[in-house]
C-alpha cells in the first residue's frame, strides 16, 4: 500500500508568507495520521483514508476495536481482575494472496485499563490487487486471568511449577494435545494418577455435556494417553506431562467447540488455564493421559 500526498507545485510570485505557511499546515494536516508524514513508504495510509468507523469485538470481558484499513487497534480489559489478552488479528499476506494472522498479546492487562497499538494493514512488500484495499479484520480474542496465566518461562510461578500446552497435532479428525509440567520449585512435586480439567466456553463459562474419559483407548489407541495411572515425585528440575486426545468428528447435533481448559495438575493445585482451541465436533468425548514421568 502507498500513502498519496499532494504533488508539491511552485508558489505563485505574488503569495505572501502568511499563504505560504497555510499551504503547508494543510499539507501537513492532510498527511498526519497512521501513515508517515514523510516519504511514500508501502503499508501505509494517510488519517484521511482511514475507516469512518472501527470494527469491534467484545469476547471474554475484552473490547477490541481496530480501524480496518490504518490498523489502530484498542484492547480494553472490561472485567474485574487483571488479564493476559492475546488478540488475532488478520491482514493480508504477501504470498498467495490469503490472509496472515498476527497475533498481539497484553499481560497483565489491568481492570478498565486500555492498550493501544497498530497493525501494519499489509506486509510492507506487499501491494493490494486493482480494485481492492488492505484490510485488518479481528479475528478472535483470547482473555486468562493473570493468576491463572501459563508461564513457559521466566520467573517460576508461586506455586512452584510451570504447566502449559504444547501446539498439538492433527491427522484424518484425531487430535493430540500435550500438557506439560515442570517442577521449578524447590521442594519434592507430588502427582498421582490424571491432571483434572474443566472445559470453558468463549466467554470461560462451564461447559456441560462432555464426557472426560480417563485414558484415551476410547477414542484411538497409540496416543500416549494409555498409559496407567501412578503415583509420581518430581523432584526440582523433573517434568511430566498428560496427554490430551479427541476426534473432531461432527454428525447431527451441534458441534462443541471448548477455546479454554482449566487444569490442575492434582485436585488441590492452584488452576491454569490453558487455550488449546478443542475442536470437539459432535462426539462429546475427551481422552485424559494419566501423568506420566519425563525421560530427559
Amino acid at each position: 500500500m502507498r500513502q498519496f500526498a499532494e504533488p508539491s507545485r511552485p508558489l505563485a510570485p505574488a503569495a505572501s508568507a502568511t499563504a505560504v505557511a497555510t499551504a503547508v499546515a494543510a499539507a501537513a494536516a492532510l498527511l498526519a495520521g497512521c501513515g508517515s508524514t514523510g516519504a511514500s513508504t508501502p503499508g501505509t495510509r494517510n488519517r484521511a483514508e482511514c475507516a469512518a468507523k472501527p470494527s469491534e469485538l467484545t469476547q471474554g470481558g475484552v473490547r477490541v476495536t481496530v480501524d480496518p484499513v490504518c490498523g489502530d487497534y484498542q484492547v480494553t480489559n472490561q472485567g474485574g481482575e487483571p488479564a493476559d489478552v492475546t488478540v488475532t488479528f488478520n491482514r493480508p499476506a504477501l504470498i498467495g494472496g490469503g490472509l496472515e494472522p498476527v497475533p498481539r498479546t497484553e499481560t497483565a492487562l489491568a481492570p478498565g485499563a486500555t492498550a493501544r497499538g497498530r497493525i501494519d494493514p499489509a506486509d510492507p512488500r506487499a501491494s493490494p490487487r486493482p480494485g481492492t484495499a488492505h484490510q485488518v479484520k479481528i479475528v478472535r480474542v483470547r482473555s486468562v486471568p493473570t493468576t491463572e496465566a501459563p508461564q513457559p518461562g521466566g520467573p517460576c510461578p508461586p506455586s512452584g511449577v510451570r504447566l502449559y500446552a504444547d501446539e498439538g497435532d492433527a491427522a484424518m479428525g484425531l487430535r493430540v494435545l500435550g500438557l506439560n509440567l515442570r517442577n521449578c520449585g524447590t521442594s519434592p512435586v507430588s502427582l498421582d494418577g490424571y491432571p483434572t480439567l474443566q472445559l470453558l466456553d468463549h466467554e470461560r463459562r462451564p461447559i456441560d455435556g462432555v464426557r472426560l474419559l480417563s485414558g484415551g483407548a476410547e477414542i484411538a489407541t497409540g496416543t500416549g494417553a494409555d498409559a496407567p495411572p501412578q503415583k509420581l515425585t518430581l523432584r526440582p528440575g523433573e517434568g511430566a506431562h498428560s496427554t490430551l486426545v479427541w476426534r473432531n468428528t461432527t454428525e447431527a447435533g451441534a458441534a462443541v467447540n471448548a477455546p479454554y481448559v482449566r487444569v490442575r495438575a492434582t485436585p488441590n493445585a492452584a488452576p491454569v488455564t490453558v487455550t488449546p482451541e478443542l475442536d470437539l465436533g459432535t462426539t462429546g468425548r475427551l481422552g485424559i493421559g494419566a501423568w506420566v514421568k519425563d525421560q530427559t
